[in-house]
């Protein structure tokens, strides 16, 4: 399985790749690079169901949980 966050979705993605030495002379790409998402491996406790969950989630996400609290957001993410 791919990595992407449990909650956002965010995962991996292909950008651009351009030297500075190319910018410079023409327009000549270097061709593709992947770009990662911040994900992380945290795991969370939720008080409401007295459980801890080990789960992969974008830094956006445990922002997320840390405004909105951890069982609202898995529970509109659909994980509980």
């Amino acid at each position: 399985m791919a990595k992407a966050c449990a909650i956002t979705g965010k995962s991996s993605m292909m950008a651009g790749n351009y030297s500075n030495r190319v910018r410079a002379t023409q327009y000549n790409p270097t061709g593709k690079t992947r770009k990662y998402a911040n994900l992380q491996k945290k795991r969370i406790y939720i008080p409401e169901l007295k459980k801890t969950m080990t789960l992969t989630l974008s830094t956006q996400a445990i922002k997320t949980i840390n405004k909105n609290g951890a069982y609202a957001t898995l529970k509109k993410a659909g994980l509980i």
